[in-house]
């Protein structure tokens, strides 16, 4: 029997959504809603089977309908989980950062106490498969981590439909927009919540010259932030948003007294200079404190995942592992919970650097 998606948004992300839900077995994307006529174009090139529709209600009324994939900006999503409630009642992949207002929290868990059935915070960077190597194999390396570093060195932020990206009051900020994942894996990787937040970031390079309707952008490039846990342990963060030269965009290592571990994953294989010789391949590198050797483990992925979308194949498995919640064979991996710290987290980040104090969350 066939699954049949209805996405909310399908620009840039919402197409990766739909090359990696038709890699899955007896799935369709049936109903689309995207108002920009460029994206809804090639949304419909990519997905010709699906009936293009003018507004969430027109979605929400369309059957046979089994899941929901909400894309659309940032400050779409609160609202738009509010008026899916207030009409059906099916699974939801919600694409993060879930909320982007200190305000909203209230109405996500309003949200969380009410709705009947599963929501997914899209945090997929927990399933890119370097990094997921790590997180199988960090707490037996290191002996118990103390120490935990993410440093991603990257590109710019790329264009959207109508620019929003470009603000902090319809992304988040930087530290909510863009880092929610790195928060969320904080979290994950130390087993731990998160007390104590201090950040330094700012706008130092990228979008300095971009007005939209009479408004500069103001979205940071970059920044550092140390978070505390409740366990002890104590994470980094370190995003620089003119560094698309890196030979690999994420970083991530964890340290304890036992040793250390490390994964290298690069950028998506579309930025990547073919004149500097064959792309770099994701690996771990694993360093005992004993000082014996150091062992090099590569974790290559499926060229065809790579083709599908710009995230070392974690779209696929996230929806492959979604897909098993729709079908009531499988447990939310990322619940709404997750999605609420990882925003708490980055607003948090946001207000220290504007406020110059670390924040206690």
């Amino acid at each position: 029997m066939t699954t049949h998606y209805g996405l909310i948004g399908c620009g840039m992300m919402g197409h990766e959504h739909i090359r990696n839900i038709q890699l899955l077995p007896d799935t369709a994307v049936s109903v689309i809603f995207e108002p920009d006529p460029g994206m809804r174009a090639t949304a419909q090139a990519l997905a010709p089977g699906a009936m293009m529709v003018d507004s969430l209600e027109a979605l929400l009324a369309h059957a046979p309908l089994d899941a929901l994939v909400i894309v659309s900006p940032n400050f779409r999503h609160v609202e738009q989980l509010e008026q899916i409630a207030a009409k059906v009642t099916v699974p939801i992949l919600c694409e993060k950062p879930l909320y982007t207002a200190p305000e909203d929290l209230a109405r996500v868990r309003a949200l969380k106490a009410s709705y009947g059935a599963p929501i997914w915070v899209a945090m997929e960077y927990r399933y890119m498969p370097p990094i997921a190597r790590l997180i199988e194999r960090a707490h037996d390396v290191t002996g118990g981590i103390r120490m935990l570093t993410i440093r991603e060195h990257r590109f710019a932020f790329l264009e959207k439909v109508g620019d929003w990206n470009r603000f902090n009051d319809q992304s988040g900020g930087t530290l909510v927009e863009k880092c929610c994942h790195f928060f969320d894996l904080m979290r994950l990787i130390l087993r731990s919540d998160p007390v104590r937040v201090m950040a330094s970031a700012a706008q130092d390079v990228n979008h300095l010259d971009e007005v939209y309707d009479g408004r500069r952008s103001d979205i940071w490039d970059n920044g550092y932030v140390i978070v505390d846990f409740a366990s002890g342990a104590r994470a980094m963060l370190e995003l620089c948003m003119f560094a698309e030269g890196a030979e690999y965009q994420e970083h991530v290592h964890a340290v304890g007294a036992r040793g250390k571990i490390e994964c290298f994953v690069p950028g998506p294989g579309r930025f990547w200079n073919p004149a500097r010789g064959a792309a770099p391949v994701p690996h771990l590198l694993v360093s005992p404190r004993d000082q014996s050797a150091s062992t090099r483990v590569d974790v290559p992925v499926d060229a065809g995942l790579l083709a599908a979308g710009d995230h070392n194949g974690s779209t696929f498995y996230q929806h492959q592992r979604f897909l098993q919640v729709v079908r009531g064979a499988g447990a939310v991996e990322v619940t709404l919970d997750d999605g609420i710290w990882s925003v708490r987290m980055g607003l948090a980040a946001q207000q220290s650097a504007a406020e110059h104090r670390a924040i206690t969350l």
